[in-house]
């Protein structure tokens, strides 16, 4: 258990920290569950459109480091692929 004044501060910061990341980890798995959806389905202007609101959100993600840039990349450029590959 956190001894010094400091520690304690660091520790409940810590605990509200998780909150937020995890709300922004959910929301970045909806937004690219939402472009795979609509991949799926095989509608390409929702799949655009789904992707160009991920987009933003994945990236804002890495920077905020949640997630790792290279990983938010990684899955930006993968959906890409993918919805350019619709016919």
């Amino acid at each position: 258990m956190a001894n010094t004044k400091s520690a304690k501060k660091a520790a409940r910061q810590m605990i509200s920290r998780t909150e937020v990341n995890k709300n922004r980890r959910s929301a970045v798995k909806t937004e690219v569950r939402k472009v795979e959806e609509a991949i799926a389905s095989g509608n390409k202007d929702a799949a655009i459109s789904a992707l160009k609101s991920a987009e933003p959100s994945l990236v804002r993600t890495a920077q905020k480091g949640v997630m790792h840039p290279k990983t938010a990349s990684r899955k930006v450029s993968r959906l890409t692929q993918r919805v350019k590959a619709m016919a």
